[in-house]
């Protein structure tokens, strides 16, 4: 057990601190601030940016470059050698839900990129939201058809 593994009995409410309750309670006149300075007013001290006047980490750091586009479409990439592997048999029709069943892509919202990687004899009927034109043309030459699917 160490110092940061302690904790109160589970249900167990511990009271609030009472400042400023009298001499006797050991938290009277001064509450606990001491006496005078920045730290004894209401809402002094020093934000947690502060370091002493030396200059901040967050401004020693470069900005951020660059911007992020809201409109980016982000795909789940397959190779034509994957789709030769797992549908070798040919004659099926490949959609992103029968890429999840063969365990090819993971279940996501992504959209999903065909592209051309390795080679292909099967006639397959492809359908994803992207082919690139070296995938379009193996699956083509090998008897099969690609479906462009609109993005959701």
């Amino acid at each position: 057990m160490k110092l940061h593994d302690l904790q109160p009995a589970p249900g167990s409410v511990k009271r609030k601190k009472r400042v400023g309750r009298g001499m006797a309670s050991g938290h009277g006149k001064t509450s606990g601030r001491g006496i005078k300075g920045q730290n004894a007013r209401s809402g002094g001290g020093k934000g947690p940016y502060f370091e002493g006047g030396q200059l901040p980490l967050v401004r020693r750091l470069p900005f951020r470059r660059g911007f992020t586009n809201i409109h980016r479409v982000e795909y789940s990439p397959v190779n034509v050698e994957r789709l030769q592997e797992k549908f070798g048999e040919g004659g099926q029709e490949v959609t992103p839900e029968t890429l999840v069943e063969a365990g090819i892509i993971k279940p996501s919202d992504k959209a999903v990129a065909i592209l051309g990687r390795g080679e292909i004899t099967a006639a397959l009927t492809v359908k994803a939201h992207r082919f690139s034109k070296s995938a379009q043309e193996k699956i083509e030459a090998a008897g099969g058809s690609v479906e462009v699917l609109p993005l959701s």
